[in-house]
């Protein structure tokens, strides 16, 4: 039987999950992400980003950059190879100035997503009811508003629908002044998904999917992040 990716990670001792590999877990898990690829040098951002067709994203990938936005290591929107290739290098060079000793494995490539509505799903463990499933509007927002709700895992599909509708922002889920609603079934799924995910693997310590983009025709993981205990 082949191993999960989970178990991959674990072996190797990994506690922290970037990006690229957390994608791969939730892919495993049954949620939609866009496929993202790491380049380590100029030349293979820039045949990435004509692989996976443009406009494309480029983020910085290291341990030791967790808000990669403010350290100026996210270029987004990029419309061909020259910007691309402008893009890693003022992305490597920015980052080496602000964080010189940051292990530094590359940039992550993919597919610039838009449209749709900004949202956050996470989870993280309560000292006395264990797991709990967060969720709310996304990107800045979240900063900005805190405009979450929680339950504790594993949902049923009432708790699912519940979170959606006790925000404050439902109305933009629902589609507000002229814009389009989100298909909420589709983010239901996600989050029966990750709660029966979450319940069958304990050793997931803390996640977050932030942005969670979603639109009439579905919903895609644009950004990831999983914490693991720490191998005993």
């Amino acid at each position: 039987m082949k191993a999960s990716v989970l178990e991959r990670f674990k072996s190797q001792g990994r506690s922290i999950l970037a990006e690229v590999e957390a994608k791969e877990v939730l892919r495993e898990a049954g949620i939609p992400v866009n496929e993202t690829l790491i380049a380590r040098t100029r030349e293979e951002a820039v045949s990435l980003g004509m692989k996976l067709g443009f406009p494309v994203v480029l983020k910085i990938v290291s341990p030791d950059v967790l808000h990669k936005t403010e350290a100026g290591g996210v270029r987004l929107n990029l419309s061909g190879p020259e910007q691309v290739g402008e893009a890693y290098e003022k992305i490597m060079a920015g980052i080496l100035e602000r964080y010189p000793r940051a292990r530094v494995e590359g940039v992550s490539v993919q597919r610039m997503v838009s449209g749709g509505t900004e949202m956050i799903v996470g989870m993280t463990k309560d000292p006395q009811f264990g797991p709990m499933l967060m969720f709310g509007l996304g990107g800045i927002l979240v900063e900005v508003l805190r405009d979450v709700c929680f339950r504790i895992v594993p949902l049923t599909e009432i708790d699912a629908r519940d979170m959606i509708t006790g925000i404050r922002g439902y109305p933009l889920i629902r589609g507000f002044r002229g814009s389009a609603p989100v298909n909420e079934d589709a983010v239901v799924d996600v989050l029966m998904k990750l709660s029966d995910f979450i319940d069958g693997h304990p050793e997931i310590e803390e996640m977050d999917i932030n942005p969670l983009m979603a639109a009439g025709n579905g919903v895609i993981a644009a950004d990831a992040r999983i914490v693991l205990a720490p191998k005993a």
